[in-house]
This record gives C-alpha cells, structure tokens and sequence, in this order.
C-alpha cells in the first residue's frame, strides 16, 4: 500500500515518521492519557507507571525506550537506533509542546479509537524504517535466547501489564485496555500491510495449461510452474500421473476471483493459500495500483 507515490524513498521514510510520530501524539493525548488508559509494550508500561507515580509521561517514554535503541543498535543496526532515538524524542516534544484537544471520555470510543489512532501512529513510524515502541526490539533480542515465536514473547509482555494494570488500576480499565492494545496491533497491522497484502496461491489441476493461460493472459500474473505427481488416492494408490503444480502470488483483493476463474476451468482443481508478509520485484511491481 503506497500511501505517498512517487517520491524519493528518504522523503517518504521522513513523511511516514512524522506522521507517525504526530498521530501517536494525538493519540496519547486525546485518548488515552485523560481516561487513564493504557496500550500494550513500552507504551503501556510508560502509561502504566504515569498513572500510578505521575511521572512526565514523555519522559518515561524517553527512558523506558533508552536501552531498546542500544538492543536496537547491536540486533538491527545503527541507522536504525538513531532513527529510533529522534522518533522517540520527536515524540516526547510532542507530548510536552503540541496542545491536542481531548476528544472523548466515553470509555469505549477511547478504547476503540485511541487504539486505532495510536496503531496507525506507530504503524506509519514502522513505515518509515524506525520503531516508537521498543517491545519488538525486545522481542527479536529474547528470541535469540529462547524458543518462543515473538509473538508469543510480545503476549507473555503484555499479559503482565495487564494484570498489574488490573491490580493497580481496576479490572475494567484493564479490560478496556485490552481492547485498546487489540485495536492498536491489528491497525498496525493494517497500515504496514494494506490493502496489498499478498496471498501465495498454488493450484494443481489436470487441466494446468489452461488455468496457466488464464493466470497469465487474463489475471495478469506471472507464475511459476513446479513438476510433480497427482493421484495416490487410497483405494487406487499405484495410480498417478505427472502434472503442473502452478503457483502465483496476488492481493487478498484478488482471491475469489482467481478461485472462481480456476473453479471454472476446473471444478475439482486443489487449491490452497498462505499469506505472503512482503513480496517485490517479478511481475508485482506492476500491480501497485490495485
């Protein structure tokens, strides 16, 4: 998802970071931080020890982020930790300087939409090549020394905070909380990977030649054709017969279209998907528009 085209990759890290950094500013600010709410990460922890010692919530942010930029130095690299630092100092003047408006105390719009703001905040940042929550360096340093997912180490996190918000600040704050923290990962989620979010697709079928033809010729996609062998069905287990397995990558967009094409030249072709994180280059650069 291409939200800024056509100019020079420095210019675009420099637009996504500060519209991240500001977004997540008004986000803080006009949400969370009046109603007492917390997110997940370093974040949470920041909003967590603000609410109970009431420390400068920038400068808790400032410190508690100071040893994942060194983390981020050693396990990413430099340019990463000093982008890392400016956006989490950038950030910090915000909190302190910009006079954002508060904006609702209804618990559930501040639950929904500061976690939704603040998603896309540090969602653009991400876009930018620079991290205002230091939880994923965290992650990517525990994971060299363990044999958890980060996934499952970013859960494991958040499941403390939560439950020191809750013995500190009340069940229903953590609970609301927690919804703030699933509105914010899933909007990351969103604003990194888009409405282009890349689906690897691999079809076997007897009739391969033609479903290769309509990929190409119709869909537009480039493919790429595997040999192997179909048949082994139980009751005819010697029975077989090579075949062209094809495999092509398109947008979530583009599923059920290729499925229905591919149904109608062949209704018992086998077809499964696997989501693609990140593709480039081949025939995908001339689809950006979709």
């Amino acid at each position: 998802m291409n939200l800024i085209p056509n100019l020079p990759r420095a210019v675009k890290d420099l637009l996504y970071t500060l519209s991240g950094i500001l977004i997540s500013g008004f986000a803080l600010k006009s949400f969370l931080i009046p109603n007492n709410f917390l997110d997940g990460g370093v974040t949470g922890v920041s909003l967590l020890l603000h609410e109970i010692y009431h420390w400068p919530i920038a400068l808790v942010i400032l410190a508690l982020n100071i040893p994942f930029v060194i983390a981020g130095g050693f396990h990413v690299n430099r340019n990463f930790a000093l982008k890392m630092l400016a956006s989490i100092v950038g950030l910090g003047i915000c909190l302190v300087l910009l006079p954002y408006p508060v904006i609702t105390s209804d618990k559930l719009l501040v639950s929904i939409f500061g976690g939704f703001f603040l998603g896309v905040g540090i969602g653009l940042a991400m876009r930018g090549g620079c991290a205002i929550d230091g939880i994923e360096v965290l992650a990517l340093y525990t994971l060299k020394r363990s044999s958890f997912t980060i996934s499952e180490i970013i859960l494991g996190l958040n499941v403390i905070i939560f439950l020191i918000a809750a013995l500190k600040l009340g069940m229903e704050t953590a609970l609301y909380s927690m919804l703030t923290y699933f509105t914010a990962s899933r909007t990351i989620s969103y604003v990194i990977e888009g409405l282009e979010e890349y689906t690897g697709v691999t079809i076997i079928s007897g009739r391969s030649e033609e479903i290769k033809h309509a990929l190409v010729m119709k869909l537009g996609r480039g493919i790429t054709v595997y040999k192997g062998e179909r048949g082994f069905m139980k009751d005819s287990f010697d029975v077989h017969q090579d075949c062209d397995i094809v495999y092509t990558i398109v947008t979530r967009l583009e599923v059920r279209r290729l499925r229905n094409m591919v149904h109608n030249i062949d209704p018992k072709a086998f077809i499964f998907t696997n989501t693609i994180k990140e593709a480039a280059g081949g025939v995908l650069k001339h689809h950006r528009g979709h």
